[in-house]
């Protein structure tokens, strides 16, 4: 977390707060996918409190939860991810898919697709995707993580999908080296409300074209476009599996489950559902 000394913690005027009601005016309509959108000032997890709701019968399909900061936001494997207040883009939102549970692994990955598109086009940068979950940019020449998308189940029926979106932080305040901003990778726009409209009209237009084609990422387009935006294919990677085996080769392709498949240096081709990867260099060309 960065420093607050010498000004309140709501008081960087720098990073104004997102205005919710213009928000729901613009986003929450009859023939939308959003049925509601709450922006609180702070909170442990919205992927927690969302579930919890939704879990109690509070929260309906739809609904869009907001945070200006959370204090115990969580990624993949239970990692925590922490940020300055109002200095990103904190929220998730609840779904009921109506595509076989047997596609609903698609789901971050539409995200990815959905987050990457709107902001390659709200702030002007270039966008690509790790697998399974990182949204990254280029800064200083280095691929940076600027968000991250976890996906819980909820009950028989529904999904949480959370997002976290690195947008104003600075180097200093940066949780790890590898992190990065949309700030520092230069984008035009830097303020929270137009990117939130963009990530959100994104991600309702993948969820219904997915949902159209009852979850077949072929016939969706989301297959191709998810190959297109992965910067981890044609690189040679480590991928660290549960329960600490290890697997080195070339990604090489993401299949129609959306595991990625890994081709080892003996040319034997495994597909990997859940992993952490570790880029070891650049794909040919690059």
């Amino acid at each position: 977390m960065g420093s607050d000394e010498g000004r309140g913690r709501w008081s960087d005027l720098e990073r104004p707060p997102l205005n919710a009601g213009a928000l729901r005016k613009a986003l929450v309509r009859e023939d939308s996918l959003w049925a509601g959108l709450e922006v609180v000032e702070s909170i442990g997890s919205t992927n927690s409190e969302l579930a919890d709701r939704a879990r109690e019968g509070v929260a309906e399909a739809g609904s869009v939860l907001v945070a200006e900061e959370q204090t115990a936001g969580k990624g993949r494997l239970d990692r925590v991810w922490t940020a300055p207040p109002r200095s990103g883009l904190f929220f998730s939102v609840l779904l009921r898919p109506e595509p076989p549970v047997s596609r609903w692994g698609w789901l971050p990955l539409l995200a990815g697709v959905a987050v990457a598109g709107a902001l390659a086009r709200a702030a002007g940068v270039d966008m690509g995707l790790k697998w399974p979950n990182d949204v990254l940019t280029v800064t200083g020449g280095e691929e940076r993580k600027v968000g991250g998308l976890l996906a819980e189940r909820v009950g028989e029926d529904m999904v949480v999908l959370g997002i976290g979106l690195n947008v104003t932080l600075r180097t200093e305040e940066l949780p790890v080296p590898t992190a990065g901003s949309l700030a520092l990778a230069g984008a035009q726009g830097v303020d929270r409300d137009p990117l939130l409209r963009a990530v959100l009209r994104g991600l309702e237009d993948w969820y219904g074209r997915w949902t159209a084609s009852d979850g077949d990422p072929t016939g969706s387009t989301l297959l191709e476009a998810y190959a297109a935006g992965c910067v981890t294919l044609g690189r040679t990677v480590r991928v660290e599996l549960p329960g600490g085996d290890e697997l080195v080769g070339e990604a090489v392709a993401v299949d129609g489950d959306g595991r990625l498949v890994v081709a080892s240096e003996q040319g034997v081709q495994q597909p990997v559902a859940a992993g952490d990867i570790v880029h070891l260099r650049p794909a040919t060309g690059e």
